[in-house]
């Protein structure tokens, strides 16, 4: 079986939740028989980068030209929407993935001109099209809806004319699978396409990587670790993870911790953000009590000895669809704690594996933290309950086997059909 993931942007040096979820399932996918082309754009300096994590279990790398559809743009914003949540367009995608001989699934990681593409091809080759939302499509809290939403004020987009002709807005209601790893997402997608099939496919982690302690690894790249009781954010450097709002609080936690570091572990994907973020430490004289470790591979040993090392580890986020940092932080037998979005709030259980607070409400995560510190045996129990579902739920060689019998599935069907 030979399935095409189409990517809207895929750099290792910024790697993030969907990278790593991907990484995981084409893993899985490859123990289990199926072979993963990967369909990315080509973006500049690339072939300065390191290893290709997704090349290493096996996928097969296929690099399209792509553009930002907008004439007169500036630079700045272009680069923007190459990296986070632009609508992208390639005639080259388009070729290739038609003249792919043997496919027998186009799989697509992104929806816009990018998806609709795997969309239209899919259709005219009689193939299962299948859609992953990883980042939310419906359950999006307004203000980042709107953000996403928001016409371009800068240049002139040609680009619309291609979504016309892709039929853009069919792709969910043309998708023979739609995949999500959130349950309130999946409620959302039905309700406004029903008669799709929507399948909540949680992302996976494989667990026996965390049972090597990889804690020198990480002290060793990071020595201010050293004698550091570390509160652990990992994810992207983007305001969508939400970092400032930690940084805000920083000043309170020391005040009763003064030996906490807080270790930000994200490749950055928003660099304005990153400099704001970056002065505000220096503002406020906390560069004694922030490493930024910049992006990290999945598996590599110094991400789960930074996960193996930390008394907490804590997602500030606006929005998160599913929250694959808690299955990690678990699997490393590390207590979590998350602010209330429905991909944590899906996972956590409030004082039972974990600690949920409210962004408007900091004092419950000051006072969740602070009996994280206080009580490491309530902390350990946590991380306990937590690490058990891993192994029983979330394992990655589990979740790729039910993904390849969705494909053997959709492949059955349309077979039955023509």
């Amino acid at each position: 079986m030979n399935v095409a993931h189409v990517l809207r942007k895929y750099n290792p040096a910024e790697w993030g939740g969907t990278e790593t979820a991907l990484h995981r399932l084409c893993d899985g996918l490859q123990q289990g028989g199926v072979r993963s082309l990967v369909y990315s754009p080509s973006l500049p300096n690339l072939e300065r980068e390191g290893a290709d994590p997704l090349a290493e279990v096996g996928c097969v790398m296929r690099r399209y030209q792509a553009c930002v559809p907008i004439w007169g743009l500036p630079e700045e914003k272009r680069r923007q929407m190459v990296a986070v949540g632009g609508n992208l367009m390639s005639f080259e995608l388009l070729r290739s993935l038609w003249r792919e001989p043997g496919l027998s699934v186009i799989h697509s990681h992104t929806m816009g001109r990018i998806g609709s593409i795997g969309r239209v091809v899919a259709r005219r080759r009689r193939l299962p099209f299948v859609f992953t939302t990883h980042g939310g499509v419906y359950d999006l809290p307004p203000a980042l809806k709107a953000q996403f939403n928001a016409p371009h004020t800068e240049g002139l987009e040609w680009g619309k004319l291609c979504g016309f002709f892709l039929q853009s807005r069919r792709l969910l209601d043309d998708a023979d699978a739609i995949i999500t790893c959130n349950e309130r997402e999946a409620q959302l997608m039905r309700r406004h396409h029903p008669s799709r099939r929507v399948v909540v496919q949680p992302h996976g982690v494989p667990s026996r990587l965390y049972e090597v302690d990889q804690r020198p690894a990480a002290r060793a790249a990071f020595p201010r670790l050293s004698g550091r009781s570390v509160l652990l954010a990992l994810g992207r450097i983007d305001a969508v993870k939400n970092q400032s709002w930690l940084i805000g609080q920083l000043p309170a936690l020391i005040r009763r911790h003064p030996r906490l570091l807080l270790v930000l572990a994200g490749a950055v994907t928003d660099e304005g953000y990153a400099a704001e973020l970056e002065r505000e430490i220096a503002r406020l004289g906390l560069g004694w009590h922030v490493i930024l470790t910049g992006g990290l591979p999945p598996g590599d040993p110094r991400l789960i000895g930074l996960l193996q090392e930390a008394r907490a580890v804590v997602l500030p986020s606006v929005s998160e669809t599913f929250g694959l940092v808690i299955l990690e932080a678990w699997a490393a037998h590390t207590a979590v704690i998350a602010s209330r979005t429905t991909g944590a709030t899906s996972l956590i259980e409030d004082g039972k594996n974990g600690v949920l607070f409210n962004l408007d409400a900091p004092e419950a995560f000051h006072a969740g933290i602070d009996r994280l510190w206080f009580d490491p045996d309530w902390a350990g129990r946590l991380a306990s309950v937590g690490r058990q579902r891993v192994w029983a739920d979330f394992d990655t060689r589990v979740l790729a086997e039910r993904m390849r019998r969705l494909y053997e599935n959709l492949i059955e069907e349309k077979l039955c059909a023509t």
